[in-house]
């Protein structure tokens, strides 16, 4: 009987060691999987796949940043002598400009002939900056030439104050108006939560008589279980219509309306991890505080919540980490607005939100597809500083001192 028990011990040991082993190549193929997909990114051109840029050679400007080419097909920049060119004004074209200049008998069967009429629009007009497919680019011939976009870099996409992922003829990757969103909804949700969340702790753990103790939290763990866009429904339909008439804004979808979605869906984590690190306060500790003379609420602030601390402050990092992480509230409540926000009263859009909103229709492989993996590479790199930040503090040792 002892062998028996001996072999399925080991058996059950095999397995779980089997698990763990599994489960840790699992974790590790989908982190390599993530950040290969989006490293690619830095050698996407900027300019959309299989399209080019194309001048007349006479023309001094060789090169334009992705910036320059947005404010250029905006209609921002109008004259080549913005750009460092001669004092002329550009004339934007479009492979579907050609059919207006050009019949089809013209361009020949199966447009054979649409690199020739091309080439002769370019020469034809020495201010001329054309966006065309490269199968149909006119050849390298002394006449037409190729403006160097170079590839999506480094500053553009951390640096940069647009995210216009479908804008032509170049793409915009800033990620600075998703991080400042998030950041905004985040710690404005924590500075709402963490008193509420406190303080409803502490009445939990000290002063709740064990019958309120019973009812009350069991329910506000339940709240943790309810579906994000339950949330985000209510908040639509309840928060927004508030938000916007308590301070008379044009829209209710704002980075305050996030915070306070998010600061109620925070506040279970925040109230049942430090409600449970109070409570593991030593029985001795509160009497002896008492028995030295203090007041009960003495003994809370000066005895429960320092002995207490380590698991607070695990509670807060963890509520950061719920509120940095969340996505479908935060997109049905924010304006989904992808800007450089200046007060918590503007709309914003968050990492999450932008992974969620778009990641589901862009094509394969394509630049946008590889921006949407980096932005999860960075969503990725936030929680697991968060996550080893709240299991360090979480695993210091209190004062056993008073």
């Amino acid at each position: 009987m002892r062998i028996l028990k001996t072999i399925l011990g080991r058996i059950v040991e095999a397995l779980f060691t089997v698990s763990g082993a599994i489960t840790s190549i699992a974790i590790l193929l989908i982190t390599v999987f993530l950040f290969s997909e989006g490293i690619t990114l830095f050698r996407s051109p900027a300019v959309e796949e299989g399209y080019a840029l194309y001048r007349h050679a006479d023309n001094r400007v060789q090169q334009l940043s992705p910036q320059d080419l947005k404010q250029v097909f905006d209609g921002e920049v109008t004259n080549w002598k913005q750009l460092g060119g001669d004092d002329q004004e550009i004339m934007l074209f479009r492979i579907d400009d050609l059919f207006s200049i050009y019949s089809e008998d013209e361009l020949g069967e199966d447009y054979a002939l649409l690199p020739d009429k091309i080439e002769e629009v370019i020469r034809a007009n020495p201010n001329i900056i054309a966006f065309l497919p490269q199968k149909y680019a006119p050849a390298n011939n002394g006449v037409v030439r190729v403006i160097d976009t170079g590839d999506i870099s480094l500053a553009d996409f951390f640096g940069g104050t647009e995210w216009m992922p479908t804008a032509l003829p170049a793409p915009l990757f800033g990620i600075l108006p998703l991080v400042l969103g998030t950041l905004l909804v985040s710690l404005a949700a924590i500075a709402l939560a963490l008193p509420l969340g406190l303080g409803v702790a502490i009445y939990l753990s000290e002063l709740a008589s064990g019958r309120v103790r019973k009812i009350l939290k069991p329910a506000i763990e339940l709240l943790a279980g309810i579906p994000s866009v339950v949330y985000g429904f209510w908040g639509l339909i309840v928060l927004v219509p508030w938000v916007q008439h308590t301070f008379d804004l044009a829209v209710g979808e704002t980075a305050f309306t996030g915070s306070l979605i998010l600061a109620i869906m925070a506040l279970p984590t925040i109230i049942t991890v430090a409600q449970d690190a109070m409570g593991n306060t030593p029985r001795a500790m509160r009497e002896a505080s008492l028995a030295l003379g203090a007041t009960r609420w003495q003994t809370i602030y000066k005895v429960v919540i320092p002995y207490a601390k380590s698991g607070i402050s695990a509670a807060v990092v963890l509520g950061i980490g719920r509120a940095i992480g969340e996505t479908m509230a935060v997109l049905m409540v924010t304006g989904n607005a992808a800007v450089m926000p200046s007060t918590y009263f503007e709309s914003v859009r968050t990492i999450p939100a932008t992974i969620a909103a778009e990641l589901g229709e862009v094509p394969a492989g394509s630049s946008h597809y590889q921006a949407l993996f980096l932005l999860g590479c960075i969503l990725f790199v936030i929680t697991m500083i968060i996550s080893i930040t709240a299991e360090v503090i979480s695993k210091k040792q209190p004062k056993a001192s008073v």
